[in-house]
This record gives C-alpha cells, structure tokens and sequence, in this order.
C-alpha cells in the first residue's frame, strides 16, 4: 500500500490497557508452554497494531513538523509512552518468570529473555512522570531545530538547506553561511542550554530512583547493550586516540593541501576539493532513479526491495522548510513497509540517503515475513553495519551519480568516513562525561566539549566564532538529545564495515552473497546440521537413562552417529563451497553474455578452476578463451552463429527518531535509525 494511503487511527488508550491486561492474565493462567506460546503471537499482531499507529503519527509530524494535527498526535505519544512500557515490563515479566522458559526459549531465543532482564533494569512505574517530561523535551529540541529560520543571502532556510552553503568551493560564501548559522545557534542556545541542563538532571533522577549512581549505566540499558559495558567502550575510544586520531589528521593534512589553504578552518569542515564537493547530477527524482537503477543491477532482491520502496511511496526524502532535520528509517509492520525519511539537500548526502539508509530498510524488507519478532529486531551497533556496509557495496554504481567526478566521491567518501570515527567518540565521552557529572553548569559544558575538541579533531580552529568557537557544536547533533549513547553505535559499525570493505576488493561476489544470503538457505542448511545433533543428544540421553547397564550397543550408536554428524558437517561444507563456485561461474558467464550456462560450463576445466587462488580473474580468463575458441556460445543479444552447420536462417532467441525513543525501546522495537 502506498504510504498515502495507509490510515491513520490513534490507539485507543483504554482499548490498549484493556488487552495488555487480559494477555498478562492469560499468559500467567496458561497450562503449557505452546498455549503461552500461541498467546505471545496474538501479542504479536496487538503490538504491531500500536506501532503502526505510532509511526504514522511519528513520520507525518516529522514531514511538517506544523502541521498541528500530527503534532498533536505526537504530544499524545509522548505521555502515553511510558504508560505503554509500564505494561510492556509487566508482560516481560511474566515471561520471564514462566514455568515453561525452556520452552519459550526454543521458540523466540534465550537472548530474547537476556533482553527482558535488560529492560526490567531500565523502568519502575514511579518514573513515569520524569519520562513524560523527558519525551516532552526531546519533542521541544526537535521542534526547535526543525523550525529554525535562517535568512541568507536573500532567502530563508533551515538547517538541512544550509548545508550546500556550508561546503561551497567559495570559501567565502562558506564564511558566510557558517556564521548565519552559527547566529542562529547563539540565538537559541540558551534555550538549548535549558533544554538540556532539564534533560540531564531528568535522567539522572530517572536512574537514581532506580537505585544507579548516574544515568550512565541506565543510559546503555535503554540501548539494550547486552554483550558489551562502559569499560569495553573506554577501551575503544582509547584505541581510536592512539591509532584513528594520527591517521585522521594525516587525512585532514592532505586535504588542506588539496584544497589550497595555509590552514584548515572551521567553514573548511567538509570541504575536499577546490572546485568543490562532487555534488550528484541531476533532479532529486533522478537520484532515486538512478537508485532504483543500481539495485536492479547489484541483486535480484535488491531489485524487488527498491521496486517495492518506489511503488508503495516510501520515500519522502524532499528538504522543506518545515521538515523535521536529519533522516532515518524506520518500520511500519502492519503493511511490512520500511519507511526512508531524509533532506536531500543538492549535496552527496543525498547520494548518502540512497546507500546507508537503503541499507537499514534492506534488511528489514529481508525479515518483512520472520515471524518470530525476536529474531528480527536487532541492536543499533548490528544495524549500523547493515546501513555503513551499503555505501561500501554501492561503489560500483557511483558514476550512474556523480558522472565523471565519480573518483572523487569515493575519495572523499573514504576520507570522511575514517574521519568521522574521532568524531564519533568525541560524541560519546562528552555524554559520559556529562552524565558522571550532573551538576556541571551549561558552560562548564561547553568548556568539556572545547577540550575533547583539542583531543579528538586538534586541526579544528574555530577563529573565535562566538557560537562554535565557545564549544557550542554538540548543540547541532540530535542523538545527543533524543538518544543518549547512541552514537558509539556508529563508530563500532564503522569498523565493521571497513572490514567488509577489505572483503569486497578481495572478492565482490564472495562478500556479498557470505553477508546477504536468504534466510530460507541458512534455515535449510541449519536444518539438516540440527537433525543430527538431535539425534547425538538423543542418545546420550538414552545412555544416562541405563547407567549401570551394559551399554555397548548404545555405545556403539553414539560412535556411529558421531561419525555421521562429522561426515555431513563436512559435506555441507563441501556442498556449501560447490555452490557458491558455481553460482560465481554462472554470474561470470551472464556477464560475458554467454547464451546457455551448461554448455559454456562444460568447455571450462571446472575442477582446475575450483582450486584456483585468484578464483574471480582466471574464470574470466577461461570465459575470455572460450570466446575465442567457440563464439557462438556468447552474444545473448545475438543471432546464434552455429559452426556445425548453418540453415542460412537468421533467427535466434535470447538465452539467458527520536522522540518516541521510550516507547519503542520499551515494546522491544528497533529505534527508528
């Protein structure tokens, strides 16, 4: 259904209340396991119901953040939210608690449990007040920045519209559009100031009526870190410090060259070439066509993912005045729709849209039909990999948006993003630092900021702008606000995805089809593997039932089937590596044109091919001597030229956000990315 279409009904708060309260009964009454079970889908079904409601009112407030309808729907969301979670913890814990756990856990994962204890230790129903006021203000920042009013050069823009200025190879019309912004940010920042100093004391009440010394370790519980603490990130940052910060500045070092400057200035921010940023070609309707061009080509689901983006309207990607800032995407499960929201803006950020947020709806389109929630709900460090391993995966298809300036955006692309890592965990000691000390004032602040400045980014000079130059820049960064903790969750998935980086120029297809294979594969694989294993555990069962007997015979199948299981680990293996040669085969024979796939494949010395080292090149060197020898095998757009004997016929056919961050966390939904 196209985004335009889907209707739009607030939940009925008592209806709501109503049917928590008889799944919670229910469930506690169930007699067994699977009876427990049956109910939790039908919770399924409720809760996609509330969330539907809650990210159509989220989007649209977003789109035009005056329209008062939807604002009023969101003021609505805010104070309801925490009631929601109230519920959401009480259902969590009769879950928790079940005599049946065994059994809950074979159907929706142990780690599913690990996640409600999490959520338990992040809400008490006496902070319900303090997170309405907490929703409420994050609703007012938002609103804020959304709404700001920037006259420049004879126009007025917002923030999003500012940003071509900003990165103009003129470096005085940067001068100039980063001091209107930066008198924009002085106008308002005593308001962010209170805004702020209100969140923080609010959060650390929060964590302290849950018995924590600060909101630090609340913070990482409402962000559902469940494998890694403050002390492994501290560890983290101080690496990057050591190894990210010097190569960083390396980076910056040649691109002051590059652009042509004595030193590097804060209105150079951004800035990599002297006849400016390579911009993307063509109308915004073009971007996205040239988008839907290049996931036609990069796989078959790819395709059908873009295909479906663009049929159903899910996209709303257009700068407007009165547009919420930033972009993200988010999930509308009753009609299995991801939703891209952006600012395109006439910059490569634009590009940016169409790799890194099409990489977050990916892989929920991927998972539209998993049934089990659990399983498709992941964590913002694991899908922040999916979003930053897209703009690596679209490289290919760079030149279809920037033309012959291509080289230049990949360039800066990889400056920029082995840059932002100091950045990023610039970001995130700040709010460590920020919550470990409540008390600091809005200027001590703003001085912890100028400092980590000096740590992280020492090529940044400010020139005494009396916004920026003051330490005021984290006031323009959202997560800070909406998300606290949020942003290390880049820096971790930034690695990761240089790792997938290093994977696709070693071998593109190999990369892509070990990270993005279907569930139905890996389910089937697993499958055989299990049933085994079952088997094994069986017998040894059965074996402990009979000690003191005379086991020999059971000792015996316990050998067998050891042996078994080791032999079809191995075939599968074996099984496994055959067909992603063959399927490499089969694509390097499509993409030379080849007419019929199995007649190609038998001219090939297939087995010497398969133990080959440079696998990728010596097939296409063995496909390039085929041609030679039998070029009527190739040429799908062609007539077939058989040398065995023509009829003289010509013939031939072709072959071949943010401020509903409380809610969704509580109802144990991906915050919208």
């Amino acid at each position: 259904m196209k985004f335009s279409e889907m209707p739009y009904k607030r939940i009925d708060m008592e209806e709501v209340e109503k049917e928590y309260k008889s799944i919670i009964e229910r469930t506690k009454n169930a007699k067994s396991g699977e009876e427990q079970f049956e109910i939790h889908r039908e919770y399924y079904k409720f809760t996609a119901d509330v969330q539907t409601s809650m990210e159509l009112a989220m989007i649209r407030h977003d789109i035009d953040t005056t329209d008062e309808f939807y604002e009023k729907e969101s003021d609505f969301y805010d104070e309801v939210g925490p009631i929601i979670s109230q519920y959401e913890n009480e259902y969590g814990k009769v879950l928790y608690d079940s005599p049946y756990r065994d059994y809950l856990e074979s159907k929706i994962g142990k780690v599913t449990f690990k996640n409600i204890e999490i959520a338990n230790k992040a809400f008490d129903e006496k902070i319900i007040p303090l997170m309405q006021e907490e929703n409420a203000l994050s609703s007012r920042y938002s609103k804020l920045i959304a709404t700001a009013k920037i006259p420049f050069e004879g126009e007025v823009y917002n923030l999003s519209l500012m940003k071509k200025f900003q990165t103009s190879p003129d470096r005085e019309l940067r001068r100039k559009a980063w001091k209107a912004v930066s008198d924009y940010f002085l106008s308002v920042t005593d308001e962010i100031d209170e805004i702020y100093d209100k969140m923080v004391k609010n959060r650390t009440e929060q964590a302290r009526q849950l018995g924590y010394e600060n909101y630090v370790e609340l913070g990482y519980y409402r962000m559902n870190r469940n494998c890694y603490d403050k002390e492994m990130v501290e560890n983290f940052r101080k690496q990057v410090k050591e190894y990210f910060v010097p190569f960083a500045n390396k980076l910056h070092e040649q691109r002051r060259q590059r652009i042509g400057v004595e030193k590097l200035s804060y209105i150079d921010t951004d800035v990599y070439f002297t006849n400016g940023n390579p911009a993307p070609v063509g109308t915004p309707e073009e971007i996205l066509a040239a988008g839907q061009k290049m996931y036609s080509e990069l796989s078959p689901q790819t395709k059908e993912f873009f295909d479906f983006m663009m049929e159903n309207e899910l996209f709303d990607v257009l700068g407007r005045k009165t547009k919420r800032q930033g972009g993200y995407m988010t999930y509308i499960p009753n009609f299995k729709s991801p939703f891209i929201f952006a600012n395109f803006n006439g910059t490569s950020g634009d590009v940016d849209v169409i790799t890194h947020e099409c990489g977050h709806a990916f892989q929920g389109y991927l998972l539209r039909d998993e049934e089990i929630r659990e399983f498709a709900d992941i964590t913002m460090e694991t899908a922040e990999i999916h979003s930053m391993s897209m703009e690596y995966f679209t490289y290919n298809w760079m030149e279809l948006f920037f033309g012959d300036r291509k080289d230049d955006y990949l360039k800066m692309h990889l400056e920029d993003s082995a840059a932002f890592v100091p950045y990023g965990c610039m970001v995130d000691e700040f709010q460590h630092i920020v919550y470990e000390k409540p008390e600091m004032t809005p200027a001590e602040r703003k001085a912890v900021w100028a400092g980590l400045e000096k740590v992280y980014r020492p090529h940044m000079d400010y020139e005494e702008d009396p916004f920026f130059g003051q330490g005021g820049f984290w006031q323009k960064q959202p997560h800070i606000f909406g998300s606290p903790f949020y942003y290390i969750d880049y820096c971790l998935a930034s690695v990761c995805a240089m790792q997938f980086k290093v994977m696709m120029d070693e071998d593109f297809e190999k990369a892509w089809k070990e990270n993005y294979r279907t569930k139905s594969e890996y389910d089937n694989a697993v499958t055989q593997r299990d049933n085994y294993k079952t088997s094994l555990d069986d017998v040894n069962t059965r074996l402990k039932e009979f000690e003191g007997v005379d086991v020999k015979d059971l000792q015996g199948q316990i050998t067998k089937l050891q042996g078994d299981l080791q032999a079809k680990d191995a075939e599968y293996a074996a099984k496994e590596a055959d067909r992603q040669f063959h399927d490499s085969v089969k694509d390097a024979i499509r993409a030379a044109g080849g007419r019929n796939e199995k007649a190609v494949m038998a001219m090939l010395d297939m087995d010497t091919l398969k133990e080959s080292k440079n696998q990728s090149e010596d097939i296409k060197k063995a496909l390039e001597d085929v041609k030679k020898s039998d070029g009527y095998l190739f040429g799908a757009k062609e007539p077939i030229n058989n040398p065995v004997g023509g009829t003289g016929g010509e013939g031939g056919a072709d072959i071949g956000g943010d401020n509903l961050a409380s809610i969704r966390s509580a109802m144990g939904l991906p915050e919208a990315k």
